[in-house]
């Protein structure tokens, strides 16, 4: 739907709610479609939502924590009480009903497990972080024995009431819950009815274990283009299942906060309408490091005041140098921090994209170096002058893309976030060898330029 709809909505409902008309603004947000309808109770104020909350029915109230974001849904869910929120949470899918009550005060979340009906389908999940495969998972799931046939296991899919978001997989465990097969839908269907599973079943399946980042499962998830993955414990036991709109939203989760990253926001859940002074707590500590970074620059600038008194022009043209290198760094951390994020990279490829990047920035110096060096004499008249610019050019873009390839690198190495610093670092080498290249080269020439 498009957000001038939800927009009409929102102020139909504001009108409704002004008038009094409680029920017209019910039926306007119920009428959108639950993606909608979310985004529409997320903008409307406190008041508004207090007022709407208690006349929504169960399963709306469970649709509407199931699409807002983690923080919206706890906040909504501790405006309910508590038997209302268990019965809704009951209403809801293990997973995403373990997700809110991960983010309510203990107290809270343990007083509605008591008052829920399934809290067995959501106890096994509270274990396990937001961001593995486990807190992934649901348990919601269809399963079938090997012996029984094709027509069996049609037959039991007609009689369940089980609610299944992966029906195009119906996965195979012994005795004892193992995980020994999957069936495709359409195979079950086109198989002969007095085939037994075992003989239509493929027993490569591929899993993941119930501690795997989620970053981990979604490239998997990609690479061998599955709608759901299998999730098993230690002992090869199906626990759970993760399925393709939950890969959607992991996908989603770590592009933001590799972009974030990249971007020294070490929060990815900040949005354009977190408060101020949130905001201002997870952004200003990365700007006080690139301020020492770039006090640190000026140290470098600092050290050669007399030859910038001597040739006052070169003041004009060491940023130049500073902001290409900058850039071609840039270019070379959003390729290797991708690889990295994709597994695409490997210790032993180091070296060899070390020289590559290393061959990209000294062509590319070549390039940009001649083209500013000619630009330069044609503006100012003065080669010697054009001829130290397209020289630092070409050392700090090779001195770029070396560093832009070793950083993230090393960090990876380190065990740390290669995304979270290799910025700010990257940017500190750039600028200051940038300076200091362009205006050592000045010093050597500085007889011929004046």
């Amino acid at each position: 739907m498009e957000p001038s709809i939800v927009d009409a909505t929102l102020d139909e409902i504001r009108k409704a709610l002004e008038a009094n008309h409680i029920e017209d603004a019910i039926a306007a947000l119920t009428d959108l479609h639950p993606v909608d309808r979310a985004e529409a109770f997320a903008d409307l104020d406190d008041q508004d939502k207090a007022v709407i909350l208690p006349q929504l029915d169960i399963n709306d109230t469970a649709d509407l924590l199931e699409e807002l974001d983690d923080e919206e849904a706890a906040d909504v869910a501790e405006m309910l009480s508590t038997p209302f929120l268990a019965d809704i949470l009951d209403a809801m899918e293990p997973d995403e009903a373990a997700d809110v009550l991960g983010d309510l005060p203990p107290k809270l979340a343990a007083d509605v497990l008591v008052e829920m009906e399934e809290s067995e389908d959501v106890i096994p999940l509270l274990v396990f972080h937001d961001e593995t495969a486990g807190g992934l998972m649901t348990t919601h799931l269809l399963t079938l024995m090997p012996d029984i046939t094709a027509a069996e296991a049609i037959e039991y899919l007609r009689q369940t009431t089980h609610g299944s978001d992966t029906p195009y997989y119906l996965y195979v465990v012994d005795q004892t819950t193992r995980l020994i097969g999957v069936v495709g839908l359409r195979d079950l269907v086109i198989a002969d009815p007095n085939r037994k599973i075992s003989a239509i079943m493929d027993t490569d399946v591929t899993s993941v274990k119930t501690d795997l980042d989620q970053e981990d499962v979604a490239r998997l998830m990609v690479r061998y283009d599955l709608a759901a993955m299998p999730v098993v414990d230690d002992d090869n036991r199906l626990r759970g299942v993760i399925t393709y709109d939950d890969l959607m939203d992991v996908i989603e989760d770590e592009a933001t906060e590799d972009i974030y990253r990249l971007a020294n926001v070490p929060d990815h859940d900040l949005a354009f309408d977190s408060s101020v002074g949130l905001s201002i707590r997870r952004r200003l500590p990365w700007l006080y490091l690139s301020g020492i970074t770039a006090l640190f620059a000026s140290w470098v600038i600092s050290q050669f005041e007399t030859i910038i008194a001597q040739v006052a022009l070169l003041a004009a043209f060491q940023s130049v140098v500073a902001g290409l290198g900058g850039n071609t760094a840039t270019q070379t951390l959003a390729i290797i921090v991708r690889a990295i994020a994709l597994n695409e990279i490997e210790p032993r490829d180091a070296w060899r994209t070390l020289t590559k990047e290393a061959a990209v920035g000294l062509l590319q110096g070549l390039f940009v170096g001649a083209a500013a060096a000619i630009g330069v004499y044609l503006w100012t008249g003065n080669q010697f002058l054009g001829l130290v610019l397209g020289l630092a050019l070409v050392g700090n873009m090779i001195v770029a893309t070396v560093i832009g390839t070793l950083v993230p690198l090393i960090l990876r190495r380190l065990g740390s976030d290669p995304a979270l610093a290799s910025t700010v670092l990257v940017t500190a080498v750039t600028d200051s060898v940038g300076f200091a290249l362009f205006l050592g080269l000045a010093s050597f020439f500085v007889k011929y330029m004046r």
